[in-house]
C-alpha cells in the first residue's frame, strides 16, 4: 500500500504538470475552430492514460468503439470518477457536457469551457435553470452535436445504488436521436474524494445504441438497465482481478 501511495503522489503531481503543458499548447486554438481545441484535449486525455499505465499500473481498455454512431447523439455514461470527463470527449466529433457555471471562472480551464461551447448551469437557480439548460442541450443536439450526460447527475462509488434522473428522458424524447449507453469501472482505479490511484484494468464499454422513438418511461428503464448490467459485470471482473493480483485493495 505504501508503494501505491507513492505512485499516486507522483502521478498527481505529473497530472497537473501535464495539464499545464497542454493548457499552454491549447492557447493558439482560441483563434481556431472548436475542433482544434478538442483535438488538444484528446491529446491531453491520451497522455494521462500513458501516465496511468507507467506510474500507477492502470491499463485502460475501450470496448465497443465500433458501436458509436456518427452525427447527433446522446451519450449516457456511468459516472464514477473525474477520469471519464477527460477521456470520453475524444471519441466524438462535437461533444458537449452540462457543467457547473463556476467552472467557467477557473483560469485557463474556464476558457476551454467557453470556447468548446459547453452548456453551463447555475444550480443556485433551481428547477427553472435546469429546464433552461435542458432546452439549450436539445438545441445543441439538433445542430448535430453529441450530448455527453451522466444520468445520475453526480459521481457514484462502484456498487452504490443507482439514482437516475429524469432529465435525460426529456432530451431524448424531444430530440429524436439515438442514445449510446456507456458502462465503466473507473471508480475502482480513480476513486472520488481521494488522490489514490489503484492498479488494474480500467474498462470503458460502449453499448448497443438505443434507437429514437421510445416512450420516455421505456427509454429511462432501458438505458438504466443497460448501463447498470454492464457496469456490474465489468466492476465484478475488475474486483476479481485485483483480489487475485493484490489480495484485494480497499477503495475510498
Amino acid at each position: 500500500m505504501v508503494l501505491i501511495f507513492l505512485r499516486s503522489l507522483i502521478f498527481n503531481i505529473l497530472f497537473y504538470i501535464v495539464f499545464l503543458f497542454w493548457s499552454l499548447m491549447a492557447l493558439p486554438t482560441f483563434a481556431m475552430p472548436r475542433s482544434a481545441m478538442l483535438k488538444v484535449a484528446s491529446w491531453w486525455a491520451k497522455s494521462n492514460i500513458i501516465l496511468m499505465r507507467i506510474i500507477c499500473g492502470i491499463k485502460v481498455e475501450f470496448r465497443g468503439t465500433e458501436k458509436i454512431p456518427k452525427g447527433a447523439l446522446i451519450v449516457a455514461s456511468k459516472h464514477q470518477s473525474m477520469w471519464e470527463t477527460i477521456s470520453l470527449l475524444r471519441f466524438f466529433e462535437a461533444p458537449f457536457f452540462v457543467v457547473k457555471r463556476e467552472l467557467k471562472f477557473i483560469p485557463i480551464f474556464g476558457l476551454f469551457i467557453i470556447k468548446t461551447d459547453m452548456v453551463a448551469i447555475d444550480r443556485a437557480k433551481g428547477g427553472r435553470a435546469l429546464l433552461a439548460v435542458l432546452r439549450r442541450a436539445e438545441e445543441e443536439v439538433r445542430r448535430g452535436r453529441q450530448f455527453v450526460v451522466f444520468p445520475e447527475g453526480t459521481r457514484t462509488a462502484p456498487g452504490a445504488p443507482p439514482q437516475y434522473k429524469a432529465g435525460i428522458g426529456m432530451v431524448y424524447a424531444d430530440c429524436g436521436v439515438p442514445c449510446l449507453p456507456v458502462a465503466l469501472n473507473s471508480g475502482l482505479f480513480w476513486p472520488r474524494r481521494t488522490f489514490m490511484r489503484y492498479p488494474g484494468t480500467l474498462v470503458v464499454e460502449f453499448l448497443d445504441p438505443i434507437p429514437p422513438g421510445l416512450k420516455r418511461e421505456e427509454f429511462l428503464a432501458r438505458v438504466e438497465a443497460a448501463i447498470e448490467d454492464a457496469t456490474n459485470r465489468i466492476v465484478t471482473a475488475a474486483q476479481a482481478e485485483q483480489k487475485e493480483l493484490f489480495g484485494g485493495i480497499p477503495k475510498g
